[in-house]
């Protein structure tokens, strides 16, 4: 899984008041947990822009005063009205200890429904795993080829090495759909 490094420093105190001046700086307050203890720090808001506004799932290296971290995004907070990113929670990995991520879910080749004049619906975008740091996957790639009309994908046809979906069996991934054009072409002649 791809990495990203971001260097911040520790935060003297917390409080509203104290967030807000972090904000005015142009850093934005952080907290790291997972770990023995919680790890208030702050970082410039620059070095979030690639982690943040991108469909991409990186893990995080975090530089804190020198002490260095691996994490992963756990929550984001963002202002309602403005759009502005007020908080981050970052969750602490251990090589030895499962983590949950969202992933994205890539759709690839030329589905056999589509070709026969179905349409591809993609449900899902991102799936929520478990797995050890080591085995966390950049994204789950679906082959579409043999998908034909009226058929889908769904969460237990997915089989994903060391890693653990956690969505619903059930739940729809990818599923070629009628469209109107080729059930009309299927009913018997007088029938329209």
């Amino acid at each position: 899984m791809k990495s990203i490094s971001i260097t911040g420093s520790v935060r003297a105190s917390v409080g509203k008041n104290t967030a807000r001046e972090v904000r005015a700086a142009g850093n934005i307050p952080c907290v790291l947990y997972g770990g023995t203890d919680l790890l208030h720090f702050s970082a410039s808001e620059v070095q979030f822009k690639k982690l943040l506004y991108t469909p991409e799932v990186f893990t995080v290296h975090l530089d804190i005063d020198g002490k260095q971290f691996k994490a992963v995004l756990r929550e984001v907070q963002v202002h309602p009205v403005s759009d502005a990113i007020l908080h981050l929670d970052f969750l602490q990995m251990f090589s030895d200890k499962q983590v949950v991520i969202d992933v994205p879910v890539h759709i690839t080749g030329n589905s056999i429904g589509v070709k026969q004049g179905g349409k591809l619906i993609t449900k899902v975008r991102k799936l929520k795993i478990k797995a050890l740091p080591a085995d966390l996957p950049e994204s789950i790639t679906l082959n579409v080829d043999t998908l034909e009309i009226g058929k889908s994908i769904k969460v237990k046809d997915i089989n994903v090495q060391n890693v653990e979906i956690l969505d619903s069996p059930n739940s729809v991934v990818t599923a070629v759909q009628i469209t109107r054009q080729v059930a009309t072409e299927a009913a018997p002649a007088g029938k329209k």
